[in-house]
């Protein structure tokens, strides 16, 4: 679907205020950097439940290396050997990177952003093994790993749950995700997306909120986000939900899934690995099938994550379609090609949701700029850049992006 094309059916009837309609974009309000946008609505409140999400969290390989204990760097890449690579292209770039550095370094301002936005769910896609294990998948030509004492970074940051449905869980093999999924859970993280069988795979997680709301995380991995068809969970084997999303029964395979768990009141999000790394275009299947999701499944929230910048964000039916969340964390720095996405630059999202309704009551994003291997609060004029882009890129009939005091872009509606 070409870009106007989405704007067009994504806005074809905007309502002023959250749409009771069949479609709504939401009017997007967004910050400067500084501090975050989010008031200071206290943990647990009955009256909303805060999420945090973000994109692909790449903390393997270059990473893994600065970290408190590194793993073995040997890579099996095309034109580079040695993890310590990533890490020395890194330092060209932006300077000296430490090591040995603490498992809260590389989450840098984030931390101090979610202690003011106390999230009551935070949700990350995990885009790593986490494992000592040496059998690099064969024929793939990137494999991430992360050492399983380094698992304390993501404690660090509080994370409750790691997306495990996409394309680099199992590069180090079938031993690779048993450790992952292991390691996880020894460090009191659920894990989702990826399992032992296919029904361990394609299970829902159920994180329960200090307000006694229940929110149930289901995710799936598309074959258009680099996942191997061979990697697909099955009756007897281990692998990823995978999804295909051009399927004329995806939906119902996501529905089905969420209906052998839902129980009146919960809240659902359904997180997708799916399509390419580059590109503002928002596939017609992805918005379909983002749409039945939320009519034909119950979901909530659609969190999309593969592309490696930011891209456009819906609200249909008062519900959060997030079509895909950029990298977060990666050890791409340095590295030249499609500058003009900005890669460096991402967000974080932080959607408050009606606890009886799973309306969006609010949506908070913001700014952050990788460098040094760590998150980092975007500089003012990369913002500003991010503000330009997202009101090009979302901007039908009702919809802004407008810039507030501090540090965070607040998504707002007319009316």
């Amino acid at each position: 679907m070409t870009r106007r094309r989405f704007l067009m059916q994504a806005g074809g009837a905007i309502l002023c205020g959250f749409a009771t309609g069949d479609r709504a974009m939401p009017k997007t309000q967004q910050t400067m950097p500084g501090s975050s946008g989010v008031t200071g609505t206290p943990r647990g409140d009955s009256r909303r439940v805060k999420l945090f999400l973000c994109g692909d969290v790449m903390i393997g390989r270059g990473i893994d290396q600065i970290l408190g204990h590194p793993g073995n760097p040997r890579l099996f890449e095309r034109y580079v050997g040695s993890a310590k690579e990533y890490v020395e292209i890194a330092e060209r770039a932006s300077g000296a990177i430490p090591r040995r550095v603490g498992p809260a370094y590389i989450w840098g301002d984030a931390l101090a952003e979610l202690e003011r936005a106390r999230p009551d769910v935070r949700l990350v896609n995990l885009e790593t093994a986490v494992t000592t294990a040496g059998d690099a998948w064969p024929g793939k030509g990137i494999h991430y790993r992360m050492h399983p004492a380094n698992a304390q970074c993501l404690v660090a940051a509080k994370i409750d749950c790691c997306v495990l449905a996409n394309n680099h869980v199992l590069d180090w093999g079938y031993g690779g995700l048993e450790e992952t999924i292991a390691t996880l859970h020894a460090a009191g993280i659920r894990s989702v997306g990826a399992g032992k069988d296919a029904a361990q795979a394609a299970a829902p997680v159920v994180i329960d909120t200090p307000s006694g709301v229940r929110v149930l995380v289901c995710a799936s991995g598309s074959p258009s986000a680099g996942v191997p068809m061979a990697w697909a969970a099955r009756k007897h084997r281990a692998g990823v939900n995978l999804l295909d999303e051009y399927a004329p029964d995806a939906a119902e395979h996501v529905a089905r899934d969420v209906r052998a768990m839902k129980q009146p009141g919960d809240l659902v999000i359904a997180s997708i690995h799916w399509g390419g790394n580059w590109g503002y275009d928002v596939p017609r299947e992805h918005q379909q099938l983002a749409h039945r999701l939320v009519d034909d499944a119950g979901v909530d929230v659609v969190h999309g994550h593969s592309s490696h910048h930011p891209r456009p964000i819906e609200v249909y039916r008062d519900k959060l379609i997030l079509y895909g969340c950029g990298d977060f964390l990666n050890d791409y720095e340095g590295i030249g090609g499609y500058e003009s996405f900005r890669p460096e630059l991402s967000l974080m999202y932080l959607p408050e949701l009606d606890p009886a309704s799973g309306r969006l009551l609010r949506l908070t994003v913001v700014p952050t700029c990788i460098r040094r291997f760590r998150v980092n609060r975007a500089a003012e004029k990369d913002a500003a850049w991010l503000l330009e882009m997202l009101n090009r890129e979302v901007r039908p009939v009702g919809i802004s992006f407008e810039a507030q005091p501090g540090g965070a872009l607040e998504l707002r509606l007319c009316g």
